[in-house]
């Protein structure tokens, strides 16, 4: 079995699905974020399969630099995350909504 680029992109708009859906009908901020993040892989995964493919390094090279600035995205919304736990207790999203107000 050859595998080939729609394989690839398959399996990509399966994930970025996934992750789409999960952050639609969770209501878990953590899930939620975990599902962010599934987007952003499933992106990266498309563009590795896209620079496979055409035989060039640039998709690569993006991907690098989106999984540097990913790295620094999962601290800083951590630390979000976990500032929120500790002052609401909580963290359900309907529960945070001292934006609305």
């Amino acid at each position: 079995m050859n595998v080939g680029l729609d394989h690839y992109l398959i399996i990509s708009a399966l994930l970025f699905a996934l992750g789409f859906f999960g952050v639609l009908l969770r209501k878990n901020t953590l899930v939620v974020y975990m599902c962010l993040e599934l987007m952003l892989i499933a992106s990266t995964l498309a563009l590795v399969a896209f620079s496979r493919f055409n035989g060039t390094l640039d998709g690569s090279v993006f991907v690098f630099f989106i999984l540097t600035i990913a790295a620094a995205e999962v601290a800083v919304g951590l630390a979000i995350i976990v500032a929120l736990f500790r002052k609401r207790h909580t963290v359900q999203l309907e529960e945070l909504n001292a934006l609305k107000h």
